[in-house]
């Protein structure tokens, strides 16, 4: 049974719309006024893996962003003997927003550990409307450098002064 090209069309203007709310609520895009979070929701796809499918592996340059609308995956350390799951996470996180800025080799794989949907963005498309709007790299990055501050004042308040070793990863907000 097919959908109707009205019914098709309103799906799609919904999908529109809940893209938009999805990119103002991520703290990469949240800076950005309403007129680019339409064009980079109209970029965006949406995409389903299934569990055990891989969205991105180890040394791979997916120059993908993903939005987790249902489901979770797991971020894999793979070495030679074994693979590592680092941590798992679920819907409403956004995942891989660095390799919208530039080329990174991912340095984990990234699994489904179940049925999974995600809302994503590439690079190409990223870059093509931020030519667009060059005026608001700015803001995308100080919404960047406030997440690392976060991250960094977290470990600082959790590990700092239980775990040695991870006083050896403090100061990333000072580079």
């Amino acid at each position: 049974m097919s959908l109707s090209p009205e019914k098709n069309k309103e799906c799609q203007a919904c999908e529109f719309e809940e893209n938009i709310e999805i990119l103002r609520e991520i703290y990469f895009f949240s800076g950005l006024p309403m007129e680019v979070l339409k064009v980079l929701a109209y970029l965006c796809n949406r995409e389903t893996f299934k569990q055990n499918d891989y969205l991105f592996q180890k040394d791979d340059d997916d120059s993908q962003a993903f939005y987790i609308i249902t489901g979770k995956c797991g971020l894999l350390y793979t070495n030679r003997e074994s693979e590592l799951l680092i941590r798992e996470y679920g819907q409403g996180e956004f995942l891989g927003g660095l390799a919208l800025l530039g080329n990174l080799p991912r340095l984990y794989s990234l699994k489904a550990l179940s049925a999974l949907s995600c809302l994503i963005l590439d690079r190409d498309k990223f870059s093509r409307a931020m030519q667009q709007f060059p005026e608001l790299i700015p803001k995308m990055f100080k919404g960047v450098v406030r997440r690392i501050y976060a991250w960094e004042n977290r470990l600082l308040v959790d590990y700092s002064a239980c775990c040695e070793s991870c006083k050896e990863l403090i100061g990333v907000s000072v580079l």
